[in-house]
């Protein structure tokens, strides 16, 4: 330790600033009567503005992949093996297609 004696457990030493600086209220001498909101410029009473997410609903999202050890796993890596040799191939045809063209006089 140096100097001075150990701070007593039961003595606060983390204060919220909230704790520590009170917000203050508002001054009513600004603002005497009450405030009144406008009409709705469209003159329908009832309530007519929907949010969107209660409006239209959100996509479920696709299913989670399942795990690589399941039998289903193996079969949904399986399935997109074919895809990736096929984009492989079909990238590889067009690069030697290129390739021809390019020696061609």
């Amino acid at each position: 330790m140096q100097g001075g004696e150990p701070p007593r457990e039961d003595e606060a030493h983390d204060v919220l600033a909230a704790e520590a600086f009170a917000v203050p209220a508002a001054d009513p001498s600004l603002r005497q009567r009450p405030i009144t909101l406008p009409e709705d410029p469209s003159g329908i009473e009832e309530p007519h503005d929907v949010l969107a997410a209660e409006e239209f609903a959100m996509p479920a999202p696709r299913s989670a992949p399942a795990p690589a050890g399941t039998a289903a796993g193996r079969i949904a890596a399986r399935a997109r093996t074919p895809m990736r040799f096929l984009l492989v191939a079909a990238v590889a045809v067009g690069v030697l297609r290129a390739l021809r063209r390019g020696r061609r006089p």
